[in-house]
């Protein structure tokens, strides 16, 4: 699927929202306006205003409020990773230097903060409760999600439960907040409502698990080397549905190793080969799938139009995409 083209189908309403980014971030500061160029310029898929756009008009017809809204998720999500860059060091994000490396981490976290406060000002005194509280519970949910991945990084005893867990609050609440915020903004009914919801959560996971799957499968477009989140002690899905299908041995053996991997990152390799003989990239593709289908289905409720089918196609993107 071409997200250009997508962009290119929104017409208007995508230009719109490219124009609002940049007035809402115009600042009288020379450094802060050449940093945030320099990050526009580099921005990454930009699926969460897509997503709040197709949702607002697969529930009625575009308002200002739904674009506030899809700025609103940009501004976000863009914030949340120029603080997670210091969080993990990272010195390269898309392929790119971060802002971190380039102008060091109290930037890169100034800057994040300056992206969430324009968010939260765009909101105030022109969205209803529905959004203000939308946005609100993805904020307080990304905190917890990456607490808890912190939490479980820590003793290396993540379950399925805990993985679902974390990447609900890290990734599907932020998609869930864009594509409610953008409903709610052209007043969709109930039933409207709770179909995107849903759509977006079972999405944002789809979404994640490929972004994980990743880390397993060698690949030359995601700017991201093989096994990076295992030396991170994280364990994902892959490696859970390789742990799900080993002796109670081999499990302690695997989980013994994330623990130490800090102090021998040859470990790194063995749990690779681990998950490649156990088929955990396999057995990973078919849950995504699962999650994927789920988003589908999700959609029922909603009338078909153009917007709905893009939906749907998107959801199975998250399953072949290769970035």
């Amino acid at each position: 699927m071409d997200l250009k083209q997508v962009k290119l189908f929104l017409g208007d309403d995508w230009t719109r929202f490219e124009r609002e980014v940049s007035s809402v971030l115009s600042s009288d500061t020379e450094l802060l306006n050449a940093i945030n160029e320099r990050i526009i310029n580099n921005g990454g898929k930009q699926l969460r205003p897509l997503l709040c756009l197709l949702s607002a008009r697969a529930c009625g017809k575009v308002t200002d409020l739904s674009i506030d809204c899809a700025v609103t998720s940009e501004l976000i999500h863009t914030a949340t990773l120029l603080h997670d860059d210091v969080a993990d060091n990272s010195p390269l994000r898309r392929g790119v230097p971060t802002i971190m490396s380039l102008f060091g981490p109290s930037v890169s976290v100034l800057v994040g903060d300056y992206w969430l406060s324009k968010a939260i000002a765009l909101l105030v005194g022109n969205a209803g409760d529905g959004i203000i509280l939308a946005f609100s519970r993805s904020l307080e949910e990304l905190a917890h999600g990456e607490i808890l991945q912190l939490q479980k990084a820590s003793e290396c005893d993540t379950t399925m439960e805990d993985y679902l867990k974390i990447i609900s609050c890290k990734t599907a609440a932020l998609f869930k907040a864009a594509m409610v915020s953008g409903a709610y903004s052209v007043n969709a009914p109930q039933e409207y409502l709770e179909a995107v919801s849903g759509y977006a959560e079972n999405l944002g996971l789809a979404f994640q698990m490929k972004d994980d799957i990743f880390d397993y499968t060698p690949q030359l477009n995601v700017g991201k080397k093989l096994g990076v989140d295992i030396l991170e002690q994280k364990i994902t899905l892959p490696l859970i549905e390789a742990l799900k299908r080993s002796g109670g041995q081999d499990n302690a053996r695997i989980r013994d190793m994330v623990r130490r991997i800090r102090e021998d990152e040859s470990l790194k390799d063995e749990i690779v080969a681990f998950v490649e003989a156990s088929d955990g990239v396999a057995h990973a593709k078919e849950t995504l799938i699962s999650y994927s289908e789920k988003a589908v289905s999700c959609l029922n409720a909603l009338p078909r139009t153009r917007e709905k089918e893009i939906l749907e196609e998107l959801a199975m993107y998250m399953v072949d995409r290769d970035i």
